[in-house]
């Protein structure tokens, strides 16, 4: 199993495509999902994940696929099992609870299942710098 996950990483290693590529993309793919707005008037951001919400019915299933391809990179990467079940679980979460009419769009402005699952990847690769988000703010703590 171990050595499918290596391979995996070996083809990207091919292409040109570093384990820096990676989380770049990823963390590209969180910014866009999860940060790429202000709300005016206020510090918090949310991203396309809260816009795509809005379409009734099929909105948190496109947003859960582009989130997945977060995990995917993941897998690539070589996380470990858990790793890449708690993250499946952050975008379950955020897709179940986001599929609620109007407090779901507004729960996908709080809940940063893209950051969290980048944070993840960047803590086994050791690549996390200081106490900040991927989106540049300083991490709350409470």
């Amino acid at each position: 199993m171990n050595a499918s996950r290596t391979t995996g990483f070996e083809a990207f290693k091919a292409t040109g495509m570093s384990q820096a590529d990676s989380i770049a993309r990823v963390t590209a793919v969180a910014k866009f999902l999860d940060s790429a707005f202000v709300i005016p008037g206020t510090n918090r951001r949310f991203g396309m994940d809260a816009v795509i919400g809005l379409v009734p019915g099929v909105g948190d299933l496109i947003s859960a696929l582009l989130a997945s391809y977060i995990i995917w990179e993941a897998r690539q990467l070589g996380l470990p099992r858990w790793k890449i079940a708690r993250m499946v679980a952050n975008v379950a979460f955020d897709t179940a609870l986001g599929a609620i009419p109007v407090a779901g769009d507004v729960f996908d402005v709080f809940f940063k299942a893209n950051h969290r699952n980048v944070r993840i990847i960047q803590d086994h690769v050791g690549r996390r710098r200081g106490p900040r988000d991927i989106d540049g703010t300083a991490t709350r703590l409470d």
